[in-house]
């Protein structure tokens, strides 16, 4: 079916179908429209699950945690100052392997405070052991609902999965996006089921204490099971496209990037316009390309190497910056020699300014530029 979505309707529209048991909500602009329509769900009975609303973000992913805990497919969403409420319990999700899945609405962080999307506050967090992807519209945001409970819930990633959507480009603007039958979606997504969860059975121990020896066998668990989700990722897309035929690319999405000698990597909603331009570029003779990062966590590295082969020069476009130093994509990416900050606190990106980027890339411009 065919329907007029924003970038948090459609969110909403694929965690319900992913059947989610408990929800546990805090709202927070721009977040907040996807757990209203999530509680409009399970008040008309087209979601059946328990909608607790928490009285904290911090509340929000504790209470998520133990209904993990508890053997049942949890969600909850946030923004901005919300998310590094959040931070404490971030690791205590990913160290203790419950697959919750979270929609973040990136929105930048105080102070100056300020409502508008960036992506500096889920960008801060990529350390905390969580999978994090970036939807480019509301297509996307609502396939990476069903996808993301697909990709975490899988033994052996058992990861909780952060999906980003740009806030008010994406949360607040409205597109045309098709929304999959439940059938289809039941077809796609097994029933949750879980070994990490509470059975008085046979008790075990969760949230536990370890000394450095076992602390480090933790930790590498952790990140061995992120780096499988490169494979969970291509696995996951060709389930999605036998059933509901549409493609997508693993971890990056390349644009024209295989003659490209001018390459453009980004990511999230400013992608389309960054696309538009690489074309306008073609026409007159410019081999330029565009690399979108689609997942931050775990980290395409070989992708990004694949896709700049035969660049002359690379730019990282971001909407953040790790002060004192670099943009945190950049940091990442020692063969982009530009790194582009703009958007902060949702300052207009417009095509002239992509085209600058592109300028600079031509001129051999180096270093940190501020648009």
């Amino acid at each position: 079916m065919r329907k007029f979505l924003s970038g948090n309707d459609a969110f909403a529209e694929g965690t319900r179908l992913a059947r989610p048991q408990v929800i546990s909500a805090y709202p927070i602009t721009p977040q907040t429209t996807v757990v209203e329509r999530l509680s409009e769900f399970v008040e008309d009975g087209s979601l059946d699950a328990e909608f607790i609303h928490v009285e904290s973000e911090h509340s929000a992913l504790s209470c998520a945690m133990g209904a993990s805990l508890a053997g049942v497919r949890t969600f909850t969403a946030t923004s901005s100052q919300g998310l590094l409420y959040m931070a404490e319990c971030l690791p205590y999700a990913a160290g203790g392997r419950f697959p919750i899945v979270m929609m973040n609405a990136n929105r930048s962080i105080a102070l100056p405070w300020n409502i508008y999307g960036d992506q500096s506050d889920s960008l801060s967090q990529i350390s905390s052991g969580w999978i994090q992807a970036y939807a480019e519209n509301a297509q996307e945001a609502l396939d990476f609902a069903l996808m993301s409970y697909y990709i975490a819930e899988l033994p052996e990633i058992s990861t909780p999965f952060m999906v980003n959507l740009d806030g008010f480009h994406l949360t607040h603007t409205y597109e045309v996006a098709d929304v999959p039958t439940q059938s289809q979606a039941d077809d796609f997504l097994p029933k949750y089921e879980t070994a990490n969860r509470v059975n008085f059975q046979t008790p075990q121990n969760f949230g536990f204490s370890a000394g450095p020896e076992w602390n480090a066998r933790f930790k590498r668990n952790q990140h061995e099971a992120m780096l499988n989700v490169r494979e969970a990722v291509a696995e996951a897309e060709i389930r999605f496209a036998g059933i509901f035929r549409r493609k997508y690319g693993g971890l990056v999405d390349a644009y024209r990037c295989d003659d490209a000698e001018y390459v453009l990597i980004t990511l999230g909603s400013i992608s389309g316009l960054c696309r538009e331009v690489a074309d306008s570029l073609r026409e007159s003779g410019v081999k330029a390309g565009v690399l979108r990062l689609r997942y931050v966590r775990p980290f395409p590295d070989a992708e990004i190497l694949g896709a700049l082969r035969t660049a002359k020069a690379a730019a990282v476009l971001e909407k953040d910056i790790s002060v004192g130093h670099t943009g945190v994509i950049a940091a990442h990416i020692p063969q982009a020699k530009l790194n582009v900050i703009g958007g902060l606190g949702g300052a207009d990106i417009s095509a002239e300014h992509i085209r600058s980027i592109f300028a600079a890339l031509r001129d051999g411009e180096e270093g940190l530029k501020w648009l």
